[in-house]
């Protein structure tokens, strides 16, 4: 069954989730250095059907854009003319906090709530869960 992926985007890293087959639980996939995100999808894309993109869009408290967003709208035409699969945006602010927070709800050592790539995966995951409670 086709799965929708959630990308929080970041200049160093991309945090990735997938829903499941039945799409209402998002789920941590991985987190990948930017320049190599084409590689993994191309890889994931192989053994998966994807039917949306959710692209998380980080705005200022006021509602504006924030400054990555020149970044992603690069990415987002590339991730379009490479793959030609439907793309959504949806409101990632707090996600970085949250997914601090969750870490730290959850137990997880100091250590491994400084490894920041663990947080660009949860990151995703609150995206994508948070656009699937809205369908």
């Amino acid at each position: 069954m086709p799965k929708i992926i959630g990308i929080d985007y970041g200049t160093v890293r991309i945090g990735l989730a997938e829903t499941d087959d039945l799409k209402m639980m998002a789920f941590g996939l991985d987190t990948v250095a930017t320049k190599d995100i084409f590689r993994y999808l191309n890889e994931y894309l192989q053994n998966n059907t994807v039917e949306l993109f959710v692209v998380g869009e980080p705005k200022q408290m006021d509602g504006s854009f924030s400054e990555s967003e020149i970044h992603i709208q690069e990415f987002i035409k590339k991730l379009d003319s490479t793959y030609h699969i439907p793309i959504q945006r949806f409101d990632e602010r707090f996600t970085s906090k949250m997914a601090f927070n969750t870490m730290l709800a959850s137990g997880i050592s100091k250590k491994k709530r400084q490894n920041k790539g663990l947080i660009d995966k949860i990151s995703a995951t609150i995206i994508l869960q948070e656009y699937l409670n809205t369908l």
